[in-house]
């Protein structure tokens, strides 16, 4: 196992603090904060106790060695403060704020605010980082906004705080001390941005302006892809394998193309192997690393399920061709992929290539480019199931949302934190309906700094209930997270076969799309009320800062099993896909137009100064008009409602004019390395076409302790804690893994094993649910009709005579 990937042994963030400090006990009279600098005492001029200014304090946490000295080696005025580090093991220093009501400065939720200070710097290791106040929760880490860099004289730093979170009343802030070495600081400034929100232009109908619009395109798929790849020259990789169709599997013919938003075409692409089902993401060179698939089909009698075969390749964006690599240790069909923050890529689940269900972890290694042997890798010997949602924690961690495919939850809580080097899984409590999760969707929600986890809807393709709303959030900064409940989905209307009607009672949808927004919203879209049937037309946006979902113009086209939406580099959403119970396949594509993208002009980023970005970096773009936020979002890699890697990483602004300083985060888990779709967003929330950038990884974590810029959260887990089980080849799973009743029709052709609860237990209800959703004939497969779909015994469910019969209501 390689040393880059143990996790680092975390500790919980503790300040060491000297209590608010009282205007009794100062030395001279305190300095107001003026009429623009919301700071007091911003240069350290008013005395206070135990040696601190007033309204400073010390604070840190870890095995350090320190001082803390006001010195008269000032930028201006007699005094500053400096912080030196003579020795770190772990932690931090810093001069901070006095978290108080006399102290901390006042802030609007929803507002952004200008930090500046002076500094002088012997440690690459410092940044400004900032903690803010909750009104409920009370104080919390928020976030480091800026590495400075190393100074021998005094040297400017500012920075553009991001839209101050909800229920946050006041914040606090200062520089931290990573590194052995000093700071000093001085003159410390924050003004409140004053934005100009220019008044938006409509350019649609006023239907439009408020809710979007969906477009369907003249051109169709040419391909039946169930997967969806953003690369990193805009194109989009849209891949079928056999497309879910025995006929092409048997023939060899598999299937791919790469669509270009640019100019509407698509240009198929010679597949190797059958990737229907398979695991994808990008590397952080930009090619595709395509994992497993399908070897094979169920068989017709039902003893055999799915099979997953060990191969794996690599698409190249610039050839437009595959390439073999290693062979995985196990089959695995619908198998996770989780990018990490060193650039490696995690696997687990998915079925074998004898339909059983793997519970081997997988890891591709960035350094070498191949898949590790077994025996290096890390094993629990869990079954986490298909396409489980595995999404990277701040720490190196991986948070299992709930979110998955096919039939019930890992026992327990149905959600867990999984820490690779203890190699321990924590169960972690709040999911509602565990096991109606199946086909919902998860999201790390924007800003990626925030570490907070929004889950939506889901079903359960055994059982087959009406689809839920329920939707749940997760805030894994706490040191104890557990889900909350959200806002109920809200609802649309759903075909049951006679046309359009709206939902009633808790019906949601399965089969959901949630797509990340450079406005910092969420779209969700798509989804069926039932296994491979009856669509719901609904889409919403969700504000992560209000908790709240806003309906907006839904998608004309059906999109439930194997659709797929992804955010486009020109701001728009686009879909594809569905494949309901009867084997159809819907080659349609529609393209949604938010909001944003109707209130006149966008803003554009003129120029990149330079397209590489390594970690901790300041990068300086310009624009043509001022912008209020920008950020990165991570492309898509995205199927069956699944893509763990989606996130919006916040990059705090420093203004000069149409100059913009975006301070890159240090940690590579917050934004794996890999290519990136950089935004700038204007204060009514339009955001630019986006630029491409790469983030590197390895080569920046060699040369600085990428866990000193690690605050930790979810350190105080109560949850039960479970290692490694014992070694074991596989886990049983049912050959009706894929929710379909292998007695009738073919393998693409899902006869559910349970019906929708509005179809009466009878054949003739039965067979008219089966007519109305276009089955056609379909054969019995043996002598076996559990679902009493062939009555008269011809071999043919449903057909002449079956549902005229007079049968008995079935158990």
């Amino acid at each position: 196992m390689t040393k880059r990937l143990v996790s680092k042994r975390r500790r919980r963030t503790a300040l060491v603090g000297v209590g608010a400090l009282t205007a009794g006990l100062l030395l001279t009279a305190p300095q107001p904060a003026s009429a623009a600098n919301l700071i007091k005492n911003p240069g350290f001029e008013t005395a206070g106790t135990d040696d601190m200014p007033y309204c400073w304090k010390k604070s840190g946490w870890g095995d350090n060695d320190f001082t803390f000295e006001t010195t008269t080696d000032a930028h201006s005025g007699s005094k500053a403060m400096k912080v030196t580090l003579t020795r770190r093991v772990e932690g931090d220093r810093k001069a901070l704020i006095t978290e108080s009501a006399e102290c901390a400065p006042v802030v609007t939720p929803g507002k952004q605010y200008d930090l500046g200070l002076w500094y002088r710097s012997t440690t690459p290791d410092a940044s400004v980082t900032l903690f803010r106040h909750d009104a409920t929760a009370g104080w919390q880490y928020w976030t480091d906004l800026k590495t400075l860099d190393m100074a021998a004289g005094w040297t400017e730093a500012t920075v553009r705080t991001p839209e101050v979170p909800a229920g946050t009343d006041r914040i606090a802030w200062g520089v931290s001390v990573y590194g052995t070495g000093s700071v000093t600081t001085d003159d410390y400034t924050m003004d409140q941005v004053a934005a100009p929100v220019p008044d938006p232009v409509c350019t649609g109908t006023a239907e439009e302006c408020a809710n979007g619009r969906w477009d369907v395109l003249p051109t169709k798929n040419p391909v039946r892809s169930m997967h969806s790849v953003v690369l990193n020259n805009g194109k989009v990789l849209l891949i079928a394998g056999s497309g879910n169709d025995p006929t092409m599997f048997q023939a060899g013919t598999f299937t791919s193309a790469v669509y270009d938003p640019q100019n509407g075409t698509y240009q198929q692409i010679p597949t190797p192997k059958d990737m229907f089902c398979a695991g994808h993401v990008q590397l952080d060179d930009g090619r595709v690393l395509v994992m497993s698939g399908n070897k094979g089909y169920p068989s017709a009698d039902g003893t055999i399920g799915y099979q997953g075969y060990k191969d794996s390749y690599i698409f190249d964006p610039v050839s437009e061709t595959y390439s073999k690599t290693n062979d995985m240790n196990d089959g695995h069909w619908y198998p996770s992929a989780t990018v990490l923050g060193n650039g490696d890529v995690i696997s687990f689940g998915g079925l074998k290539e004898d339909s059983s269900g793997s519970v081997t972890a997988e890891l591709w290694s960035d350094a070498e480019q191949r898949w590790l042997e077994l025996w290096k890798v890390n094993q629990t010997w869990s079954y986490w199931g298909l396409y489980p949602s595995m999404i990277l924690m701040q720490d190196g961690r991986l948070f299992y949302s709930g979110s998955h495919v096919f039939g019930n939850n890992i026992p327990g809580t149905g959600s867990a934190i999984y820490d690779y080097g203890a190699n321990t899984v924590t169960q972690v409590p709040g999911l509602r309906n565990k096991d109606q999760r199946d086909q919902s969707a998860s999201v790390l929600l924007p800003p990626a700094q925030d570490q907070k986890v929004l889950t939506v809807g889901g079903g359960n393709i055994d059982s087959n209930p009406d689809a839920n709303r329920l939707t749940d959030v997760i805030d894994l900064k706490q040191p104890n997270p557990s889900y909350v409940a959200g806002p109920p989905l809200p609802q649309g209307t759903v075909d049951l076969g006679n046309g359009k009607v709206p939902q009633t009672g808790n019906q949601g949808k399965m089969y959901v799309s949630a797509v990340l927004l450079p406005d910092g919203k969420v779209l969700e879209t798509g989804g069926a009320l039932h296994n491979r049937a009856d669509p719901v037309y609904e889409s919403s946006l969700y504000d992560p800062a209000t908790g709240t979902f806003d309906p907006v113009a839904a998608d004309p086209e059906e999109r439930g099993y194997h659709s797929s939406a992804f955010l486009l580099p020109d701001g728009r959403v686009m879909a594809t896909g569905d494949n309901p119970g009867n084997g159809s396949w819907n080659h349609d594509v529609s393209v949604y137009t938010p909001p944003y993208l109707l209130k006149g002009e966008r803003p554009t980023i003129t120029s990149v100064i330079d397209s590489e970005w390594t970690y901790g970096d300041t990068q300086r773009i310009t624009v043509d008009r001022p912008i209020a936020k920008a950020e990165l979002i991570r492309p898509a890699a995205v199927t069956h409602s699944s893509d763990p890697n989606q996130r919006f990483v916040d990059l705090p602004l420093s203004v000069d004019g149409d100059n913009i300083d975006l301070n890159v985060t240090s940690n590579p888990n917050l934004a794996p390395p890999g290519w990136y779709m950089l935004f700038a967003v204007d204060a009514g929330g339009v955001p630019s076409v986006a630029k491409w950038v790469h983030l590197q990884g390895p080569q920046a974590l060699s040369a600085t302790d990428a866990s000193a810029h690690v605050h930790e959260f979810a350190d105080n887990l109560k949850g039960k804690v479970t290692g490694p089980g014992k070694k074991r080849k596989s886990q049983k799973v049912s050959p009706t893994v894929a929710g379909c009743d292998r007695h009738y029709g073919s393998a693409n052709v899902c006869v559910p094993t349970d019906f929708p609860p509005t179809v009466k237990a009878t054949t003739k209800a039965r067979c008219d649910w089966l007519k109305k959703n276009d089955y056609g004939r379909l054969k019995v497969n043996g002598k076996d009709d559990p679902l009493r779909l062939d009555p008269n015994r011809d071999g043919i469910a449903c057909g002449k005579g079956d549902a005229s019969r007079r049968w008995p209501q079935l158990a």
